[in-house]
């Protein structure tokens, strides 16, 4: 059976609050199984499962979080640093590892390990995850 395509919905602009307290639209929302990760899904018609679609997204770091394993997905992924910093390549406790402050950008083809991370100050991440 083929999958069925969906469309990502149409949103005009609408202003976006990146901080807690800050005015504008959307809802950030616990990333499971990632204390101190939020996201904000922005548009999204991505299917893990029949390997289609893609999906934009911010992702909020709270100070001090950190991933202590690489990961790896079967999509692309290209992520833009919008504020903040963040360590690439630290060990599982967040030491170590080279820090890139925003604006910087990462552009991964699907299979490519990635991580640990951690953020010494918090960040927000715009990312944009596809299957091509």
């Amino acid at each position: 059976m083929q999958a069925v395509r969906r469309s990502k919905p149409h949103r005009e602009f609408f202003r976006i609050a990146l901080q807690a307290g800050a005015d504008g639209e959307g809802t950030w929302a616990p990333v499971p199984g990632h204390p101190g990760i939020e996201e904000m899904i922005l548009a999204d018609n991505l299917d893990a499962a029949a390997r289609c679609g893609s999906r934009t997204r911010l992702a909020r770091w709270r100070p001090g979080t950190c991933m202590p394993s690489p990961v790896v997905h079967d999509f692309h992924e290209e992520v833009f640093v919008v504020s903040g910093d963040l360590v690439v390549g630290c060990d599982a406790h967040g030491r170590g590892g080279e820090r890139f402050d925003a604006p910087t950008f990462a552009c991964r083809p699907p299979g490519v390990l990635h991580g640990p991370f951690t953020t010494s100050g918090g960040c927000v991440l715009l990312e944009f995850q596809y299957f091509a």
